[in-house]
Parts: C-alpha cells; structure tokens; sequence
C-alpha cells in the first residue's frame, strides 16, 4: 500500500514532504521473507535504525568514496535504504541486495538458515571495502614494555567511523614478567555466557574481560626467556565504537555436542558503562544506549529472527517480523531470545536526503 507519491520527493520539496507526508512511517518498511532469509532481514532493519548511516547513503556521500569495480553491494544497500526510508510501500523485497551478496558469498543463495552474526559482519566488511579511504597515522603498535607510537597506513571509512573498536592485550610471561600489548580490530564483540539460567550484560563482559592463564597448548613463546612460558593475558578497549555491537554466544559447540543456550541476559536499555572495560587514556563517551536488538527463536536446526528496533523520528520501539511490523513496550524487550544487541554512545538524528540528490 502506498504512503506517498515519488513526485512528492523530488530534491526542490524535500523539506516540504517531511511536513506533508507521515513522517513516522520513514524507516518503517517490512522486508519480503525471500525464503529462509528472516536473518538477513532482522540484520538489514537494525542497520537501517542507524540514522548516521542512513544519512550517508540517502545523501550521496558514499558515491564519492565508492569503489566502482567492487562497489555492488554498497550501490545495493544503497537502493535499499532509499527504499525503506523514501519509498512508496510498506513492505518491499531486499532480492537484489540478496543476490548481489550472494555473489561474493554464494551460501546467502541457499534457501537455508543462515547466522545473523556472520551475515552481518560480511555486510559491514564488504561496505567498508567497498567506501574505504587510505590514509596515514600514528598508531599503536606492540612493545615490551609501554605503548608505541609508529606511522602506519590505515584505511577508513563510513564503517569504520562507527563500528570499529580496538582492543588491547596485555601480555605478561610469568617466567620473567615481561609484558608485551598485542592490538586487534573488532567490529561485532562476542561474549561468552557464563551462566545457564540468567545472568547481565555486565556479567558477560567481565567475564570476556577477566584476566585469563595461557598454560599447556596455549602458552607463549617470550621473546626474553626465548622458550614457550605461561602467561597472564588481559583484554581491555583501547578504542571504543560509536556503535559497539554485542553476539551474545547463545551456540555452544564442544565437539560434535553443540546446543543453544537460553540464558534470560539482562541488558540495559540506557547507561551501559563500559569504562570499567576501556584503557583508562580513553574513557570518552563511556555510556551507552540499546538502539536495536536480533533475536533468534527455536534451536541450532531450525529457528527464526526478528529485530527490536527504536524508531529515530517517534523514539518508540518496533518489532520488525519480516514483512511484519508492530510497535512494542520497552518492557517487552528484555528476552531470552536476543542474540545481537545495538548500542550507540550518541543520540541519532532523524537521517534526511541531500537536497542537492
């Protein structure tokens, strides 16, 4: 069913449209079930809450970074956006974002279940692949003792703006107490669950943050001692995202056992701290806010996603169930079945079209 005329669109009444027509269905549009495809769905509405990613593909910044020989999936997502936010329809198909990562990643083909995980974090690499800019910066790099500072080459993008954290390992051999700091990138944490009937988010993080022993097939090989030792090991965030996006690790796999953990995960809706977790020189905007949760329903054989999703123009939630949309109480998002959890250390804005597009 149709909301608004395309002609009401054109660049000149932009403005006016946001006036005349119903804003709050803006980024409101089902997504058609193309078989099995409810987890690239449950991904696709959570990425399309995000208004500053939003904006930039509804303003045309992206055409200027974009990559044209490896650039299909983002022109796709691009489409895509347009349409769930400016189009005419309720619901309409995501089939030629589907083929398009399909190309690349040919098992989103299937007309099989897929991870939502895993689907989402081929989504943000091929985008940032995609919108990537090369550049030159100082970067912390690993040393015996302290941080280092070398000039490195670094590639950065729409994705890595606001997705991209950094954590740090403390390495301690303890044979000679020497430390080493070894880097890495994350776009998606996961965390484990340490307990089976319930337990917090906070709990989860302390728990992957906790100090760690590597003895027995794990230990290192100390660059001092120059033989294979037990260590300390310790994460922390030297870099914490805009948006920091939590898998909790419902899918437990020990050999050929595997099952699903139910763990009702309290997560709060406002205020998650995470400074206790952050390298102390860079505690800016420690606290953040749920915007948008995947949940998975049913087993490791069979199942189905949906997303929560805080709409950026009425501040109220929705669940999205494919093709389906209904409006929710916060009390209502607090689930055993949450999988994937959003969160933003900074308030969104409602994403408009660039007048000059």
């Amino acid at each position: 069913m149709k909301r608004w005329s395309k002609d009401a669109l054109s660049s000149e009444n932009l403005n006016e449209t946001h006036e005349e027509t119903n804003p709050q269905y803006q980024g409101l549009t089902g997504l058609r079930n193309l078989g099995n495809t409810c987890y690239m769905n449950a991904v696709i509405q959570c990425l399309c809450s995000i208004s500053p990613l939003v904006e930039y593909f509804l303003s045309g910044k992206y055409i200027t970074s974009l990559d044209k020989d490896n650039g299909e999936i983002a022109t796709a997502f691009a489409y895509l956006m347009n349409e769930m936010w400016l189009g005419d329809f309720d619901c309409v198909s995501p089939e030629v974002f589907r083929l398009v990562i399909g190309e690349q990643y040919p098992t989103f083909l299937k007309k099989t279940q897929q991870d939502a995980q895993e689907f989402l974090i081929h989504v943000l690499n091929e985008l940032h692949e995609a919108l990537k800019k090369s550049s030159k910066r100082r970067n912390q790099g690993t040393t015996s003792t302290a941080w280092e500072s070398r000039p490195s080459v670094t590639e950065s993008s729409i994705i890595t703006r606001l997705f991209e954290g950094h954590l740090s390992y403390y390495v301690m051999c303890l044979e000679c107490q020497t430390t080493t700091y070894k880097n890495e990138i994350f776009t998606v944490l996961s965390l484990p669950i340490p307990y089976e009937t319930e337990c917090s988010l906070e709990e989860c993080l302390e728990c992957f943050f906790q100090q760690d022993m590597l003895t027995w097939n794990n230990q290192i090989t100390c660059s001092s001692c120059g033989t294979k030792q037990d260590a300390a090991v310790k994460a922390s965030i030297a870099k914490a995202p805009k948006t920091v996006i939590f898998h909790l690790k419902r899918f437990d796999c020990q050999g050929s056992y595997k099952k699903k953990l139910t763990t009702d995960i309290y997560y709060p809706l406002n205020n998650l701290d995470l400074s206790p977790y952050i390298y102390p020189l860079f505690r800016k905007n420690p606290k953040y806010s749920l915007f948008a949760v995947v949940n998975h329903f049913g087993d490791l054989d069979g199942g189905h996603y949906t997303a929560f999703c805080k709409h950026t123009i009425s501040q109220n939630w929705y669940n999205f169930d494919d093709s389906r949309i209904s409006e929710i109480a916060e009390s209502a998002l607090q689930t055993p079945d949450a999988y994937l959890l959003f969160y933003s250390n900074q308030s969104f804005s409602v994403p408009v079209k660039n007048q000059s597009c």
